[in-house]
C-alpha cells in the first residue's frame, strides 16, 4: 500500500543525522501538552523535528505537504497510525505532525489523539493562527506554542563556523561586524546562509510566500492586487503603515479594490508568519488594536527581493524586532510595542512584562555620539517621563557608552554586542 511506504520512508529519514546547526529554541520534550512549533516557510521547522527526534525515539513523522498525504482527511490520521502499529508491531510514543494546517479539521484529530493520552504530540505550521488564541481555542487549552524564526545572529555565526567567544582584538570585532552586514543584507534563512546563490533563493522564497501561503491558501482571485500588497509590505518594512494609506496607494496606482479587501489581504499576509505588524502603544487596550502599525519581516533577506536602496538603519531595527520575538519564547509575559506621541516623537520599541514597562529601545545606524540625532534622544526621554521607565537603551552600529541626560541614564550599545548576548531577555530585567 502506498501509505505504508510513506510511513516507512519517514521513519527511515527520521533516523538520519544530517549536518545541522543546533537551534536555540528550547521546548519541553516530555510535556502533557501538544507542542506547537510555528514559523515561516524555510525557517528550519522540519530539520528541527529531525533534531528533536534523536532525543525522543520511537517516533512517527508525517509531513502533510507531501503529495502522498495532501488529500488525507483528519479522520484518516488515526488510520495511518493503526497501519504503523500493524507493520511495526509497536505503538509509537511520539507523533511529529509537520505543516498540520494543510489538513482541514486537523485540530479535531489532534484533540482526539491527545485525549487518548498515549502519545507525546508535536506539530508544526506556517500559519500565525497556530500561535495565539485561535490554536488555544481549537485545542481547548491543550497546547504550548513556540515561534521558530530563521537563524538568529548567534546561529548564523555558528553556521559560518565562527566562534562567538568574548572578542579580545579589534580585528575580531571587525570580522563580526562584517558578518553582521552580511546577516542584515541576506538574512538568516538556513539554506540562504549555507548557499552562494542567496538572492535567487530569496526570490524563490518570496514567490513561495506570495503564491503558496497567500494566493493559494486563501483562494485569492485578483493576483495583481495580491502582488501589489505583498510588494508594498516588503518595501515598507520597519515603517508605519495604515490600511487607509495602503488603500490610497493602490487606488492611486489605478488598482480597483475596496478598503475591506485591502484589510483582508493584509490580515491573510500576516497569517503566513512571514510578516509582523507591531502595534502602537496606548494605555487603552482597544486603541492598541487599531491601525496604523509598523511592518516587520520574518527575515531581513526578504527585503533584498524588492529593495531599491540599502537602509542599514531599517535592517537593524528589523533585526532587533526579531530578537524581541525570540525573547517571547523564553518569557511569554513579554510584550512590545512602538511608542509615538501627538508631536510625532517616536521610540522604536517599548518592552513590557505584564503591566510594567521594562525598557525603551531606540535603534540607529550610528558609529559615534555625534551621529545620533537629537530627536531620537529627546523622544526616548519624553517616553521615559510619560511611562515612568528608567531603563533606556540606544542600539547603535558601533558606539558604546553610558550617559546621564536630564537625570536619566541612557545606555548605548552596538547591535552586534546586543545580538550576541546569549540571553538577551535577561538584559531587559537587569540592565
Amino acid at each position: 500500500m502506498e501509505r505504508d511506504r510513506v510511513i516507512d520512508y519517514f521513519l527511515e529519514h527520521v533516523g538520519l543525522k544530517p549536518w545541522m546547526i543546533e537551534r536555540e529554541l528550547k521546548i519541553p520534550m516530555d510535556s502533557e501538552f501538544v507542542i506547537s512549533i510555528i514559523g515561516p516557510r524555510r525557517s528550519g521547522k522540519t530539520y528541527y523535528f529531525l533534531q528533536i527526534s534523536q532525543k525522543l525515539g520511537n517516533c512517527v513523522y508525517l509531513n502533510f505537504e507531501d503529495s502522498r498525504l495532501r488529500d488525507l482527511s483528519y479522520r484518516e490520521i488515526r488510520e495511518v497510525l493503526r497501519i504503523f502499529v500493524e507493520i511495526f508491531k509497536t505503538t509509537p510514543e511520539t507523533l511529529l505532525l509537520d505543516e498540520v494546517q494543510e489538513i482541514s479539521g486537523w485540530d479535531i484529530a489532534v484533540r482526539e489523539l491527545h485525549d487518548m493520552k498515549r502519545f507525546r504530540i508535536f506539530v508544526t505550521g506556517s500559519s500565525s493562527k497556530l500561535l495565539g488564541g485561535e490554536i488555544a481555542s481549537r485545542l481547548r487549552g491543550r497546547t504550548l506554542s513556540f515561534l521558530l524564526l530563521p537563524f538568529s545572529f548567534r546561529e548564523f555565526l555558528k553556521a559560518k563556523n565562527v566562534d562567538v567567544k568574548p572578542l579580545t582584538t579589534m580585528d575580531e570585532a571587525a570580522k563580526i561586524k562584517a558578518l553582521l552586514r552580511e546577516y542584515l543584507e541576506f538574512g538568516g534563512f538556513p539554506e540562504v546562509v549555507l548557499n552562494e546563490m542567496k538572492t535567487k533563493i530569496l526570490k524563490e522564497y518570496s514567490d513561495l510566500i506570495l503564491f503558496r501561503d497567500f494566493i493559494e491558501r486563501y483562494n485569492v482571485r485578483n493576483v495583481g492586487i495580491a502582488r501589489f500588497i505583498h510588494s508594498f509590505i516588503i518595501q515598507n518594512f520597519s515603517r508605519e503603515v495604515s490600511i487607509a494609506s495602503l488603500f490610497n496607494k493602490a487606488v492611486g496606482g489605478g488598482i480597483k479594490v475596496s478598503k475591506d479587501t485591502v484589510y483582508n489581504y493584509v490580515s491573510n499576509l500576516e497569517d503566513t508568519v512571514s510578516f509582523f505588524f507591531l502595534k502602537k502603544y496606548s494605555g487603552k487596550a482597544h486603541l492598541r488594536e487599531a491601525w496604523p502599525k509598523k511592518i516587520y519581516l520574518c527575515d531581513t533577506g526578504l527585503s533584498k527581493t524588492v529593495r531599491f536602496q540599502e537602509d542599514i538603519g531599517k535592517l537593524m531595527e528589523n533585526a532587533v524586532f526579531l530578537e524581541l520575538k525570540r525573547i517571547q519564547n523564553i518569557n511569554p509575559l513579554t510584550e512590545f510595542f512602538y511608542w509615538k506621541d501627538i508631536r510625532q516623537r517616536e521610540v522604536d520599541f517599548l518592552v513590557m512584562e505584564g503591566v510594567e514597562v521594562k525598557q525603551l529601545i531606540q535603534v540607529t545606524y550610528a558609529s559615534s555620539r555625534d551621529e545620533i540625532e537629537k530627536r531620537e534622544i529627546e523622544s526616548l526621554l519624553k517616553a521615559s517621563e510619560q511611562l515612568g521607565c528608567k531603563k533606556l537603551l540606544i542600539i547603535t552600529w558601533d558606539y558604546e557608552d553610558r550617559s546621564k541626560i536630564d537625570e536619566k541614564n541612557i545606555e548605548f550599545k552596538p547591535l552586534w554586542k546586543w545580538l550576541l548576548q546569549t540571553a538577551t531577555w535577561k538584559s531587559l530585567q537587569h540592565s
